[in-house]
């Protein structure tokens, strides 16, 4: 899953969001802090291609978007909302293809703005991202092609085409899973590898279309970005470089190495406050295939960090996700494909990162 597959509901149970074969799975708490419910498959029996996004609303609604084939080699995108843990989500709609027609282009991305409309960002067949806006009372904008930062304002003409016209972001090659995230501000931001180096899009005015803004010529690893609101004025974007360090951006600065990569994978972020002070916490399957837990001031780099690892060993395959639970206290869920298994910690009423004893769920 691209995003944070671990979330908590509007009623404080906490859900987990699994891909499974030509499916995705949703597994809820019966009780904030008890039970789970076992797997649900989302959208009854329609097969969905590799690769689903989710993202969560400050509504608390989570929205999810897939590829499912359409015959012929072509595919198209589908969107569901799940509005409370215990029911079941909506069935998978279409939303189209952002070159109009085609395969597959790449693994979207999923986020909420302030006003709890989605935003489903895809890869364009010529490199590029387009943006596809749901609309407050029903139906979706037009797909919008990514901008550059000069390009004149929308003609309001409702391209389909994400490559087309002189709107169009110049193609800038992107590499790997685009990650989206919601802003203090309540719009959007996107980050993702190009080569060479990373670039951030933001949106003018809410719903807006994504424009170009800053670039770092910085040896990203793709597929390895998490981006994290980290303050009203600025998300942070996480990555692994070329070298294995793991890095945070923020616009107007440059990367700051932080600490080695504990591990190839993604990095799972989360805000939350340790001991009276904002911290972000961030967890990642190590090389020995353990959890490796580490936090710190938030948007204090310089303040460092380093890692602590907890649990048993792991598949290779095994993710890592972290959240905050119903009394705004840590939780941290891993799930492995291959084997099927999800393990849940939360932290204890102790100084520190102390976590309780993984249990198997």
């Amino acid at each position: 899953m691209n995003g944070d597959w671990l979330l908590r509901g509007r009623d404080g149970r906490l859900t987990v969001y699994l891909p499974s074969d030509d499916a995705v799975l949703c597994r809820a708490e019966l009780a904030p802090g008890g039970p789970w419910e076992p797997p649900r498959r989302i959208g009854g029996d329609q097969r969905l291609l590799p690769g689903a996004a989710v993202g969560r609303g400050a509504d608390g609604y989570t929205h999810l978007a897939a590829w499912r084939p359409t015959g012929n080699g072509q595919a198209g995108l589908v969107h569901s909302t799940h509005f409370r843990p215990r029911l079941a989500p909506l069935d998978w709609q279409p939303v189209g293809h952002p070159d109009t027609k085609g395969g597959r282009t790449g693994t979207p991305a999923v986020a909420v703005d302030a006003r709890g409309r989605a935003h489903v960002v895809a890869p364009t067949a010529s490199g590029g991202l387009a943006l596809r806006v749901q609309k407050e009372k029903g139906g979706w904008e037009p797909w919008r092609p990514s901008r550059r930062a000069d390009a004149a304002g929308d003609d309001g003409a409702g391209r389909d085409s994400a490559a087309d016209g002189a709107d169009a972001d110049a193609s800038p090659g992107v590499r790997g899973a685009p990650v989206a995230v919601t802003a203090g501000s309540g719009r959007v931001e996107v980050y993702a590898a190009v080569p060479g180096g990373l670039r951030r899009w933001t949106q003018d005015e809410p719903a807006g279309p994504l424009v170009a803004a800053e670039r770092v010529d910085v040896p990203v690893r793709p597929d390895t970005l998490r981006a994290l609101a980290t303050s009203a004025g600025h998300t942070t974007c996480y990555f692994t470089d070329e070298h294995g360090e793991l890095c945070a951006w923020r616009a107007g600065t440059d990367p700051v190495p932080l600490l080695a990569a504990a591990g190839p994978g993604p990095v799972s972020a989360v805000r939350c406050t340790i001991q009276g002070h904002d911290c972000t916490v961030l967890a990642q399957r190590s090389a020995s295939g353990r959890v490796a837990f580490a936090a710190y001031p938030t948007e204090q780099e310089a303040a460092g960090a380093w890692w602590t690892e907890s649990g048993p060993a792991l598949p290779a395959d095994a993710r890592v996700a972290l959240a905050l639970d119903a009394h705004e206290e840590l939780v941290a869920a891993t799930l492995s494909p291959s084997a099927g298994t999800l393990r849940l910690t939360r932290r204890k009423d102790e100084p520190g990162l102390a976590l309780r004893a993984w249990q198997e769920v």
